[in-house]
């Protein structure tokens, strides 16, 4: 399958070389970008305005960020859930439902439309089945959502808050489940994307104000557009960078989608032929996003 390819204008708007840039997220209260570079374990915000990025060290890896209503972001660490107070750095560690599971670390994750916090996690020695994908309550309590997991990446929710869509990467697959608002609970999990396996990977993801979902291909070099209501593929945008890892909408229209990549695996030639790898790019698709849901806790 030949996917139409989108001739637009990516800029890279941040020559960050990030290890594995991921995660980005667009605060709409603040009218900044939030990124984690997970192996360097570190929570970037980009402010477009001033073309700053501002840098938080972390001291462990860091798989997702999501902003919090009552201020501040909310992180998926290695070591399980945390507050980031912006203005001072503190952090304040929430829970770590993977405590008897060293090897695995959180990956990515987003918050829902009644502003709970899910994410999930990875094997560090990929193995299969080894991991999970978890809710934060706004009250503190973790549920597990679901056992089996391999590498817990991309988390999007519909326009009319039924469906839930999420990415297991190897699978090669976004997968519905039947959402319950009111409860968090998932069920009548069935695919309704497939990834052509020559296409890249399945990465972060993201909806837009169409209810179409947007993935990013890790080693496939592009952010891809699908209905998941006929599984069709219908837009493909390149990026000059082999390894994309997040899209999120983002800017005063949500317009932008922003993109992460990373650096990580690729050889020295790999790199000297892609001096965007591990940067931040921005791209306009034509079509708006929708404000990403706050933790309330």
């Amino acid at each position: 399958m030949k996917p139409p390819e989108q001739i637009l204008d990516v800029e890279w708007i941040l020559d960050a070389k990030a290890t594995l840039g991921e995660g980005a997220v667009w605060d709409a209260r603040r009218q900044v970008l939030y990124w984690v570079d997970i192996e360097a374990g570190r929570l970037h915000e980009f402010d477009p305005a001033t073309g700053g990025n501002r840098t938080f060290e972390l001291g462990q890896r860091v798989g997702a960020v999501v902003p919090r209503a009552r201020g501040g972001v909310m992180l998926a660490m290695e070591r399980g859930f945390a507050s980031l107070d912006l203005g001072s750095g503190a952090i304040r560690f929430w829970a770590d439902p993977e405590a008897h599971l060293p090897s695995n670390r959180f990956n990515d994750g987003k918050c829902d439309p009644q502003g709970r916090f899910w994410a999930g996690t990875i094997s560090l020695d990929r193995q299969p089945g080894a991991a999970g994908l978890y809710c934060l309550e706004p009250d503190g309590t973790v549920r597990t959502m679901l056992r089996g997991v391999t590498n817990s990446n991309g988390i999007a929710w519909s326009l009319d808050h039924d469906t839930m869509y999420y990415i297991d990467t190897p699978t090669l697959q976004v997968t519905a489940f039947d959402y319950d608002p009111r409860t968090g609970n998932i069920t009548r999990p069935r695919p309704v994307v497939t990834i052509p396996p020559d296409s890249g990977k399945p990465d972060g993801m993201t909806i837009d104000a169409q209810g179409m979902l947007w993935i990013a291909l890790w080693d496939g070099g592009c952010v891809t557009r699908w209905d998941p209501r006929t599984g069709r593929l219908l837009e493909r945008v390149a990026v000059p960078a082999r390894r994309v890892t997040s899209c999120a909408f983002g800017g005063p229209d949500l317009g932008d989608l922003y993109i992460t990549t990373a650096r990580v695996g690729l050889t020295e030639r790999e790199l000297a032929e892609q001096p965007g790898a591990g940067g931040l790019f921005r791209v306009r698709p034509g079509v708006r996003g929708v404000p990403a849901f706050e933790f309330q806790g």
